[in-house]
């Protein structure tokens, strides 16, 4: 960001006088319009950045090709990936860490933000949206997204939104979608509810069984609909919007898509961890399923055998030997990979590890995924070649620790040839 070349006087000043310092305009400004500004300079004051990034969905395996990998190398060479640890924001503590209304010790108050946190409160600098949308994948590569203990930030469901080139959904489409009750898979999603990541206390403490079926049920009906119109050539919306927002469209979908899949309750887990509302945990995973990997929910799941075959393919390119040794074994990504590749590793704790490792997968592809479980297995190498048994091992995976991962996956992802790169692009389409 641009700075004025008096600004470091200005400060000094201010640090000999405290109190010519100004004090804000309103000290009781709402907590939820600090919160929203970073949403409002990335979507409301930038309109042409969601509007352009919705005329660029059809662009979207040709902005997702080989030079995306590029992107991301050149990125990985130009940062370090050990990421130093940076004081939290006290924006971002939850509201039970916070001590009352004391004021907070002068240093502390002026603490230094990282250059994603600068971004969002700024805004970009360019109106060029490839170079904006390329500076904020590259910020969340190396200053990661501020968040409490918890996981919790107040910029990060805007910032999935954004990359996700998801716009604002009207809060009575998803309320519509509510009011039609239960799906005619809600036996099944019924049956799984209460299994999500159950023994998380963060998750059960702030996602309810009913919002998870809630949002299933609703996006059983959005399927299908999207079903029972896909002999139409245009996007229908399912319902009119008369706000200046975005309705729901209705993605081209298979006639054998699944309305529910063992497993889209995991997935969806996250997203309503995040979000701030059910509507916007709606938008995201009705997106993310019919838009980043519709092939997990078609057929017999042939986006995820894809994925599970690119995991031994991927392994056998980055580290032959463990590949082998596991081949040997009998030890194919099918018996022990499912559930990651499934759910985006959201089946793995701890559930702030995985919101972290997400901000990557959506930075640059969720594809990714599937080197990211390779990289779990890198890390596991020295005690598996070591082990006879290597199926108790991978029977449930270490925790999860997003830096460590995203760095071994950098450096995988440095040793994948191009051709094997533009299937791991396509696999879950």
């Amino acid at each position: 960001m641009a700075t004025s070349p008096n600004k470091p006087a200005g400060r000094a000043a201010q640090l000999a006088d405290p109190s010519t310092i100004p004090l804000p305009a309103s000290p009781q400004k709402p907590r939820s319009i600090r919160r929203l500004q970073s949403h409002q300079q990335l979507s409301s004051n930038s309109p042409s950045l969601i509007t352009q990034q919705r005329q660029q969905q059809q662009r979207y395996v040709s902005l997702a090709k080989k030079d995306s990998k590029d992107s991301i190398t050149s990125s990985a060479q130009t940062a370090s990936i050990s990421i130093p640890a940076r004081t939290r924001a006290n924006s971002d503590a939850p509201l039970s860490m916070r001590k009352g209304p004391s004021k907070k010790p002068y240093g502390l108050s002026h603490g230094r933000k990282s250059s994603l946190e600068v971004m969002l409160r700024e805004g970009p600098t360019t109106d060029n949206l490839e170079a904006c949308l390329n500076d904020l994948r590259y910020k969340i590569l190396v200053s990661k997204v501020e968040a409490g203990v918890d996981g919790m930030s107040a910029h990060r469901i805007y910032l999935w939104l954004t990359l996700l080139t998801i716009p604002p959904l009207p809060t009575d489409t998803y309320l519509t979608l509510v009011r039609r009750g239960r799906s005619p898979v809600h036996q099944k999603i019924s049956d799984d509810t209460f299994r999500t990541l159950a023994t998380d206390p963060l998750f059960k403490r702030r996602v309810s069984d009913a919002s998870i079926a809630r949002l299933l049920n609703a996006t059983a009906w959005a399927l299908h609909d999207a079903k029972a119109s896909s002999s139409s050539l245009s996007h229908k919306p399912i319902l009119p919007s008369t706000t200046d927002t975005y309705p729901l469209t209705i993605s081209p979908i298979s006639p054998d898509s699944a309305l529910y899949v063992q497993g889209m309750n995991v997935l969806s887990a996250p997203f309503l961890y995040a979000a701030r509302s059910e509507t916007e945990a709606f938008a995201l995973f009705h997106h993310f399923i019919t838009v980043e990997c519709p092939g997990y929910i078609r057929g017999a799941m042939e986006g995820v055998h894809r994925g599970l075959s690119l995991v031994d393919k991927c392994l056998s390119i980055v580290e032959p030997k463990l590949a082998t040794f596991l081949l040997d074994k009998g030890m194919n990504a099918e018996l022990y990979a499912f559930p990651s590749v499934l759910t985006f590793c959201a089946c793995t704790p701890p559930l702030p590890e995985v919101l972290h490792l997400w901000d990557f997968l959506f930075a640059y592809g969720p594809h990714l995924n599937v080197l990211c479980i390779v990289a779990q297995l890198l890390g596991l190498k020295d005690e598996l070649l070591r082990s006879s048994s290597p199926t108790k091992i991978l029977r449930s995976f270490p925790q999860l620790n997003a830096e460590k991962i995203i760095g071994l996956t950098l450096l995988a992802l440095k040793k994948i040839p191009d051709d094997v790169y533009e299937e791991l692009v396509v696999h879950a389409k």
